[in-house]
């Protein structure tokens, strides 16, 4: 039997073409030109490796990672794209770098997500002994990333509208990939609820969504930036707490004078299905996908707040255009019908040690001496026992964009950014 320590240690690392089609097929420009993106492993394209990223998986950097589609690794954690990726073959972009390895050139934009990210500041699990193998970041630290980023551009002063400024922001998506599944994974064994991790996570998140939602409203209305500012400094609770003298909090003073209209945000996946949550809870714990109902639940309780929280901000900024994209309801839908996707596991592992049914010892995992890669990873849903195969992502790309499990539909941002 593993130990409650030993899971929640490895459960932290857990974080086209699509069908999409522009308005004529002859369309050969995007309505956005750039895409700056956040999150954790789910969107990482790059910004941990090996040396650096989660220990639990820590062959990021070596084959059979990247075996698919690159055809060597990528420190993508998968076999091949991510849906960020598939967005940005959608919309006629180039593959996102790393902010941890662009060389400069970012006129496309910058992918700041990084593996084994919170939602939840660092210092928060430390204060709780909740660290143990994990990586520090947060989407704080991917804040003060962007704010050095935007320094290097020559957008570092308190104008918006200045040409280094616009250069940055005009025709930009801000696309947030799924972050607080980490969160619940450190508190495993601890006495922290996870009810307090869902009110911190989210709590975190939509300050961040409404860093880049208000500069809008406060500067097209000549408001005081001062009166946000001490908002935003006053809702900062335990755990989460960023002083204005500290990089993190000057980061959102700055971004308030930057934003942007057009963002993406994704909800957690239902991560009872995941092959780690499989092998480890009992086996009375199932729901009716097969899953662990425990797990599942968490996230999807995680997921309504967190709907509710977003269309708060819509109704308070209506000039800002943010979609939510339904990852619990869409990865759901592949599950009951993984025929019609061209799925033949469902929880099995492809790249793992162990054999059925879920291919996935913690110990042994992907890129190990011991593990050994499925010859057809786009029958597989899931790569590595916690991050999941291109072809999985491929399919929920595409349920995204197609507007299905996007709510506006994908399709209303890129037409709306067309007729601004």
């Amino acid at each position: 039997m593993v130990s409650p320590s030993t899971y929640f240690s490895f459960v932290v690392f857990f974080f086209c073409s699509s069908n999409f089609a522009f308005t004529t097929a002859a369309q050969t420009t995007s309505p956005f030109k750039k895409i700056y993106a956040f999150g954790d492993s789910l969107t990482d394209t790059g910004n941990t490796r090996s040396v650096s990223g989660p220990a639990g998986f820590g062959h990021v950097s070596s084959l059979p990672y990247g075996s698919t589609f690159f055809h060597h690794p990528t420190n993508r954690y998968s076999d091949g794209r991510l849906v960020i990726d598939f967005v940005t073959e959608t919309l006629l972009l180039p593959y996102l770098p790393p902010y941890l390895g662009h060389k400069g050139n970012a006129s496309h934009g910058v992918n700041f997500a990084v593996a084994g990210s919170t939602a939840i500041n660092h210092a928060f699990f430390v204060k709780n002994n909740l660290t143990l193998d994990q990586t520090p970041q947060s989407i704080q630290t991917q804040l003060i990333w962007f704010n050095k980023f935007l320094a290097s551009q020559g957008c570092n002063g308190a104008v918006s509208s200045s040409p280094e400024c616009k250069a940055v922001f005009d025709d930009a998506l801000i696309w947030v990939g799924e972050i607080g599944v980490n969160d619940y994974a450190y508190i495993i064994g601890s006495s922290v609820s996870s009810d307090r991790i869902r009110e911190l996570a989210i709590s975190s998140v939509t300050r961040f969504l409404q860093v880049i939602t208000e500069f809008s409203f406060f500067y097209k209305h000549g408001n005081n930036y001062s009166i946000l500012i001490t908002k935003m400094k006053n809702q900062f609770s335990d755990g989460n707490v960023i002083s204005s003298t500290q990089p993190g909090f000057m980061k959102l003073q700055t971004l308030l004078k930057k934003g942007v209209k057009n963002v993406v945000v994704q909800g957690l996946p239902p991560t009872g299905c995941l092959p780690l949550a499989m092998s480890l809870a009992p086996e009375d714990d199932r729901d009716e996908l097969g899953c662990v109902k425990s797990a599942n639940n968490q996230t999807y309780t995680h997921n309504v707040v967190y709907q509710n929280t977003v269309q708060d901000l819509r109704n308070q900024f209506p000039d800002a255009a943010i979609a939510y994209l339904d990852f619990w309801n869409a990865y759901a839908m592949v599950m009951k019908n993984r025929k019609k996707y061209g799925f033949k596991e469902p929880f099995m592992a492809c790249c793992g040690t162990g054999g059925p049914p879920y291919n996935f010892e913690v110990f042994s995992t992907c890129g190990t001496s011991n593990a050994s890669t499925c010859s057809n990873p786009s029958q597989y849903i899931n790569w590595d026992g916690v991050h999941l195969t291109e072809a999985m992502y491929r399919a929920l790309s595409q349920m995204f964009l197609s507007g299905t499990f996007s709510h506006p539909p994908f399709s209303s941002l890129t037409d709306r950014k067309q007729h601004v």
